[in-house]
């Protein structure tokens, strides 16, 4: 899962954040408006999670702003404030969640994943990702070859998922990189040539098969195998 926290409470962004990657979640943060407007809509996230009271551009007006620029990911709006009218103006901008200060961390954790379960179910994402015999389970971290199940790491489960989610088509270098290791990542972008090197290693080279492929000056590309290859990697195996 990938969150975006919008707040202008530092500190306690910062907290938050660093409690959702314990959990295997990988996090982004803005600390205004305006920022976690442009990183809510050039992103790719699974919820947001965006404050209410921060000077500027609110979290009401982000909120209104990105329904009507049909960014439709999640939002949970966080407040300080009481009171059902805050709540009720929440939901009719577009929030799909609404959750008061201070919080548990354990409720927190709680509404993310539903939120993110309930977008999955409103894309008509399947339960599970499927390309050949190849098999992702996103909600249970599995990864299958026919009845084989493959140990990968939290990194290469994210790579892998964010490209059969668009198989067959090749996604950009860029996106990967973005959606995997975050628009913040000041590495070295070559990253994404090491790890399809070890999903190569894990998911493609013990089974014979050649699912993974680098469309060389534009990104990768996971698809399913030419019938001739299927048939002469199943008649080996």
């Amino acid at each position: 899962m990938r969150v975006l926290l919008v707040d202008d409470e530092e500190r306690l962004v910062r907290s938050i954040a660093k409690g959702l990657e314990v959990e295997g979640i990988d996090v982004d943060m803005a600390f205004d408006g305006q920022d976690g407007y442009w990183r809510a809509c050039e992103g790719s996230y699974d919820v947001v999670v965006l404050d209410i009271m921060m000077p500027g551009r609110n979290g009401y007006e982000v909120c209104r702003d990105l329904r009507s620029a049909k960014v439709w990911t999640p939002i949970l709006m966080l407040t300080a404030k009481e009171g059902e009218y805050d709540e009720a103006d929440a939901f009719e901008l577009g929030a799909d969640d609404y959750l008061r200060k201070p919080f548990s961390h354990v409720v927190l954790l709680a509404r993310l994943r539903n939120l993110a379960r309930r977008s999955s179910s409103s894309r008509l994402a399947p339960m599970v990702l499927r390309v050949d015999d190849l098999s992702l389970d996103p909600a249970a971290m599995v990864c299958r070859r026919g009845d084989e199940i493959i140990d990968l790491t939290r990194r290469e489960f994210a790579l892998l998922e964010a490209m059969i989610r668009r198989s067959p088509d090749v996604v950009p270098k860029g996106d990967l990189l973005d959606r995997v290791w975050g628009m913040d990542f000041q590495g070295d972008p070559n990253i994404i040539e090491v790890y399809v090197g070890y999903l190569r290693r894990k998911v493609d080279r013990p089974f014979a098969k050649t699912n993974i492929r680098t469309v060389r000056g534009v990104g990768y590309q996971l698809a399913p195998m030419p019938a001739a290859e299927n048939e002469a990697a199943e008649a080996a195996g």
